[in-house]
C-alpha cells in the first residue's frame, strides 16, 4: 500500500510507537504538509489503543523503515 505521503520518509531505530508518531509528525512538518493534515495524522494516531495499530496508521501516512538498534 502506498502511503498517503510517499515523499515523507521515516527512519527509526526505536520501537516505541509514541517517537514513530513523533517521526512522522516531524517528517510531515518538514515536507510542508499543512497544519490541518498533520493534526488530523496526530489525532487518528494517538486515538488508536494498540501500538500495533498506531504503526498502521503511521505506514498509511508516511514511507516508513524501522530498523532494529543494534546489539551493545
Amino acid at each position: 500500500m502506498t502511503p498517503r505521503y510517499p515523499e515523507v520518509r521515516v527512519r527509526l531505530h526505536s520501537q516505541n510507537p509514541f517517537a514513530l508518531v513523533s517521526a512522522v509528525r516531524l517528517g510531515l512538518r518538514r515536507n510542508h504538509v499543512e497544519d490541518r493534515e498533520i493534526d488530523r495524522f496526530t489525532e487518528e494516531a494517538l486515538r488508536a489503543e494498540e501500538p500495533d495499530r498506531m504503526r498502521e496508521i503511521c505506514l498509511a501516512w508516511a514511507a516508513v523503515e524501522l530498523t532494529r538498534p543494534s546489539p551493545g
